[in-house]
């Protein structure tokens, strides 16, 4: 059975965007984009609200732009090469190849994606993170934490659910960002 992993860039205090939606703050440096790279290459699929989807649908073009170092190339090709599931009531068409749009989000139908995938499926965007982390669905969870503190905003994890886990790696790197690599072990409960 594939693993769904949640990976996040998370502030200190626990948002992965300020008050006024901004995430510049969340930009990783070469080292810490290398090291996501390497996370993602194990991915075969990738599950999207509509939001985290419009933001990520840069990388479909993003092997075009010339002046970016490799690590941003090398990113663009893994992200193209994955399976992409969007879950939107409003989106009409995908703007990338290898995307599919799913009107809601089923956890049976994920169960059944980890059922029969070869490779890893990761849920991006905390507020689907949320509803894959209430229906008990995550198997990992991958915090990179930035050293700064926004106050407020759009929270990385939902309020409500508990879930016990295992601390299975653990990485600092010289931007101050920290890796946090945990397993659940339990269901989650909300």
């Amino acid at each position: 059975m594939a693993r769904l992993i949640y990976s996040v860039i998370e502030s200190l205090d626990g948002y992965v965007a300020d008050e006024s939606g901004n995430f510049d703050w969340a930009a990783p440096d070469e080292e810490v984009h290398a090291f996501v790279n390497d996370l993602e290459r194990g991915v075969g699929t990738y599950l999207y609200g509509r939001r985290m989807y419009e933001t990520m649908v840069f990388w479909e073009t993003a092997h075009e732009l010339v002046d970016e170092p490799e690590v941003i190339h090398d990113f663009a090709r893994l992200w193209q090469a994955a399976d992409k599931v969007v879950y939107s009531k409003t989106l009409v068409a995908a703007r990338s190849a290898r995307t599919r749009i799913e009107r809601d989000f089923d956890p049976e139908s994920v169960r059944t994606m980890k059922a029969t995938a070869g490779r890893a499926l990761t849920v991006g965007g905390p507020h689907l993170a949320a509803e894959a982390l209430r229906a008990g669905l995550v198997d990992e969870l991958h915090m990179l934490v930035v050293p700064v503190v926004i106050g407020g905003g759009n929270k990385s994890l939902p309020d409500g659910v508990r879930m016990n886990l295992d601390l299975v790696d653990q990485r600092a790197f010289r931007s101050g960002v920290v890796h946090l690599h945990y397993r659940t072990t339990n269901q989650a409960s909300a």
